[in-house]
């Protein structure tokens, strides 16, 4: 099912902020690109068929990280949500796809909710509240709003709250972004593929998954009373592999029964089997030209993972397909058809 072109339009327009840039993504502007190897581990291929999981080889993969925000200037020190885009290099020219983020599971249900917590979220002023203020919202219930990272000067945060506080069903997502902080390097986050994908195993079992990076050397955030440093995490990045590979675990989360695969604003319960799919390994920072070309597409996918009927999962495959075109970037492969393949 395609997304209508209209709610895709709508999307990309609240997305816009002042200091935009057209030539950028709408969000997730700012970033930069690595490449590496990916290898995946043995128990990997009794769980999915697809190429990248059978370990019969190391695949090649290209990597972009970046903030979250569509703003054409970089502000690493800022609480923000983080995005890691990996692209499988496969045989034949053949790829897949997979965007994660920082945030663990997203704002709302449908792409509508969606456009209306951006309607209500749009950035203001940050501003520090009172511990009295923070005491009376607790009282009515309320979720106080955290104190800003030093030195960011507008937040969609206030916002944001003001939303979850009239639906119930954002509170988890909007407390998560809320406080989700700054990293110190974008090798130190975890990264969530937030949308339910069905794998086929080799005896044809399918079974609904869910995806995440986990850095091997561990999770670590700025100190928010910190004054910020606004352009540290490419340098940091260049450092850090000009001293030797990153490292991220491929984790996969299966579904049981009961679990919804189609609503990626809400997290599946505990305790679920997680299995360890495999190692990547970035070892080479990449032009930014090289990378502000590629078009990353959730829905680019192989033999062996299925999208879900996930609204959200749905309405980014056109919203990206748009993007791309308007920023000159790669041709997206898919020209608004439903169908997904490894292009």
């Amino acid at each position: 099912m395609d997304a209508p072109p209209k709610i895709v339009e709508q999307l990309l327009r609240a997305l816009e902020l002042p200091d935009s840039d057209p030539n950028l993504r709408p969000v997730h502007a700012i970033g930069i690109g690595a490449t590496g190897a990916f290898v995946a581990s043995r128990i990997a291929r009794d769980y999915c068929v697809a190429e990248h999981f059978s370990g019969e080889r190391e695949i090649k993969v290209t990597v972009r990280f970046s903030n979250g925000s569509g703003s054409a200037v970089q502000r690493d020190g800022w609480s923000d949500v983080r995005g890691m885009a990996t692209r499988f290099h496969l045989a034949n020219e053949a790829a897949t796809d997979l965007i994660a983020m920082t945030l663990s599971e997203f704002f709302a249900p449908t792409p509508e909710a969606f456009l209306d917590f951006l309607t209500v979220a749009k950035p203001e002023p940050a501003r520090v509240l009172s511990p009295l203020r923070k005491f009376l919202d607790l009282l009515q219930l309320l979720q106080p709003m955290p104190n800003p990272y030093r030195g960011q000067t507008y937040s969609p945060v206030p916002g944001a709250i003001r939303y979850a506080d009239e639906n119930t069903g954002a509170q988890l997502a909007v407390m998560h972004a809320a406080n989700i902080g700054a990293p110190v390097s974008y090798a130190r986050a975890t990264y969530h593929a937030v949308h339910a994908f069905a794998i086929r195993a080799p005896d044809g079992v399918r079974r609904w998954v869910r995806f995440s990076w986990r850095p091997v050397a561990g999770v670590l955030n700025t100190d928010p009373t910190k004054a910020p440093i606004d352009n540290y995490l490419k340098q940091d990045l260049c450092d850090r592999l000009a001293r030797g590979p990153a490292r991220f675990t491929l984790m996969m989360t299966v579904g049981e029964p009961g679990d919804d695969p189609n609503d990626s604003s809400r997290p599946w319960p505990l305790p679920r089997l997680r299995v360890v799919m495999g190692e990547l390994s970035l070892k080479h920072v990449i032009e930014d030209e090289v990378t502000e070309k590629l078009s990353f597409n959730p829905w680019r996918l192989v033999e062996g993972i299925e999208p879900s009927n996930d609204p959200v999962l749905q309405t980014r495959r056109d919203a990206y397909c748009v993007s791309s075109q308007r920023r000159g970037g790669a041709p997206c492969p898919f020209s608004g058809s439903s169908t997904h393949g490894g292009q």
